[in-house]
């Protein structure tokens, strides 16, 4: 079994801070913990604004709290984001997400992520050879 405190997580080398400055993520589950599948506790900062395009990875997101949207690149979409939405980029699509207030937000990803992971210039995360 597996165990642990967002708060412990939070004041560790699980907490990995977005270098554009949208957003911190806490990498509570990884790969070497092997379930399959990452989760994070991800902070978007009010008024982030940033393209992302997830190509290697497959991602689920929560709304725990805060408010936002996000849109579809790929047919000009805007859905809202507040809690209790879910959103899953099945199909590994291209989106711009927008915080208009800070959002607390649960996320899976697979494959997993080995945890230093940040957005490359595409706005995905690298497919290390340690996630595959």
């Amino acid at each position: 079994m597996i165990v642990r405190h967002l708060p412990d997580a939070e004041q560790s080398n699980r907490k990995i801070v977005d270098p554009q400055g949208n957003w911190d993520s806490t990498r509570m589950l990884l790969k070497s913990d092997g379930m399959g599948f990452s989760f994070h506790i991800t902070t978007i900062y009010t008024g982030a604004d940033f393209q992302m395009h997830y190509q290697n990875h497959l991602e689920s997101v929560y709304c725990i709290s805060g408010e936002g949207e996000i849109e579809s690149l790929e047919d000009g979409k805007v859905y809202s984001i507040k809690p209790g939405t879910m959103y899953a980029l099945d199909k590994h699509d291209k989106h711009v997400l927008r915080a208009f207030s800070e959002m607390k937000m649960a996320c899976v990803f697979n494959p997993p992520l080995i945890g230093n992971e940040v957005h490359n210039a595409e706005g995905a995360y690298e497919l290390s050879a340690d996630a595959i």
